[in-house]
Parts: C-alpha cells; structure tokens; sequence
C-alpha cells in the first residue's frame, strides 16, 4: 500500500449535474489511489455515470444504498471500504485541481496531525464563508441575535496573511485527514442525517488533539446545493434537526432548562422561514 496513497469519499444523491466532472478530477489527482462513491438512492443517472467512471479507472469502486441513509453514514461506509492512509471526502459538487489533495495533504502532515478544507469558491469565484467557521455557541447566538443577527454568523474572515489558516471547523464539502486520526475518533456520528455532522466531526477532532485548519492557498470550485434544490423541506428538517443534536451533544448538559428551551425555540421557530426561502430559491 501507498504509504501516501489518499482515498477520495464522495457521497451522491441527486447528482448527475456534476458527478462526471467531479470524478473526472478526481482521477487525475495526484496521489489519489481509490475513489469510492456511495450513492444514497440516487434516480437520476447519477449510478450510470459513476458505472461508466468505474469501468474506465478500477480505482473507483460504488456502494448503491436503497435507500437514503445520510451523510455521515455514507461517509463511515466509504472510509469503511477502502484502505488508503488518507482520507478526502468530497462533494459530488467539488472539481478538484490536479494538485489540490496533495498540496492539502502536505499541510497536514506540516501540522503533525490536522484535518485540513480547502478554500471554497463558487463558480463565480466568491469565497465559501462555510469554508472556515466557529464553533456553533447557541447561548451566544441567542443574545447576538437580540442584539445584531449578523453576530449570529459562523462564519470566520479569511487571513490573506496565512496560507494554513487554522480555525475551529472546516466544511465537510471537502475535508482531508489521515486514517488513523479518522478511526481513532470514530468516524462521523451516524445520528446525523443531513448537516452538521461536519462541525461535529471538527469538535472531535480538536478534542483529540489535532489541529483543524483551512488551506487558503489551495482554492477549489464549490458548486453548492446541486442534489438538494429540489427538496427544500427535507434538506431544511435535517439541517435544523442536525443543529439540535449538536447543541444537545455539546452545550446542552452544561445550561440551563431555560437556554435549553429558547434554544430549542430558536432553532424549530426559524424552520418554516427557512424552508420557505429555499423553496423559493428553488
């Protein structure tokens, strides 16, 4: 086995507008030696496009799930399945450069032992803010929101200053860590359906002891939302029960029944908002 050999894990549902050119990079990414795509019931050619890539370059292999089981349990499975030392997962909505996993990978090995994102950007070059954010602090934001919502944000500025830019959590768009590190904290909580189980996994991450930082020298084209456009009500009930889930695993047992219940009023009050605006964005 490669001693610097990095699995690529991407997760399909819905994602035939840019599972080809996804997979197309990725095989011609330096030191990728194995693609695994897990589709979660996928019907919308996304399966026939990933066969096609399968059977041009054996170092993709697939998992077709019947059903939907999430994220972060397509995620365990890929991991699960290959044996690589470095894990990369990756959006289906990711397009990789030649030299992204790798340069990412030697960031991270520059840390001793780190997850490392890449610098995020749209297809019209604006950056990602999801690509370096906080940790989520729910009492924080209850009051910030009283005062300003935009102090609500988990969104951290990029430092021009650093290439390795190291902050509380990365996007779970792209994410790069080693195996071990990876294993040693379980993989991604598979109570998570949809949503934060990235910033989870980050929390974990640092609590281990290794460092979470973001690549601002490494920009990779993020096309956001592909598979998720037409299914705004699913995607928002996932989010905001993700959001509930990592307040109850992280900040929950140490307040008080009455943040505990604005919280929980904060986060379900805004769902039918949110779902409205994605429906619209729709």
């Amino acid at each position: 086995m490669n001693a610097e050999g990095i699995a690529a894990v991407v997760v399909t549902h819905r994602s035939a507008a840019t599972i080809d050119e996804c997979l197309s990079r990725l095989r011609a990414a330096d030191g990728v030696a194995e693609i695994r795509v897990i589709d979660n019931d996928s019907r919308d050619g996304t399966l026939e496009i990933v066969q096609r890539q399968a059977i041009a370059d054996r170092r993709v292999r697939f998992i077709a799930n019947p059903d939907n089981p999430g994220f972060a349990v397509a995620c365990n499975q890929g991991a699960a399945d290959s044996q690589s030392p470095w894990l990369a997962f990756v959006n289906p909505d990711c397009f990789v450069a030649a030299d992204s996993l790798a340069r990412l990978r030697e960031h991270a090995a520059s840390l001793g032992e780190a997850m490392i994102g890449a610098d995020l950007v749209g297809e019209d070059g604006v950056r990602d803010t999801a690509a370096r954010r906080r940790d989520p602090d729910f009492k924080g934001m209850l009051a910030a929101m009283l005062r300003d919502p935009s102090h609500a944000q988990l969104g951290v500025e990029v430092d021009p200053a650093q290439a390795l830019q190291q902050v509380e959590a990365v996007s779970g768009a792209l994410m790069l860590l080693p195996r071990a590190l990876f294993e040693r904290i379980g993989g991604f909580d598979p109570g998570y359906r949809l949503h934060a189980e990235d910033l989870d996994l980050c929390r974990r991450v640092r609590d281990a002891g290794a460092a979470v930082a973001c690549a601002n020298d490494v920009p990779v084209v993020h096309v956001r939302g592909v598979s998720s456009r037409s299914r705004p009500l699913f995607v928002e009930w996932h989010k905001h029960r993700g959001l509930w889930r990592y307040f109850s695993k992280f900040e929950a047992p140490r307040r008080g029944i009455s943040t505990r219940i604005a919280v929980f009023a904060m986060i379900w009050g805004r769902f039918p908002f949110a779902v409205l605006r994605a429906a619209l964005r729709s």
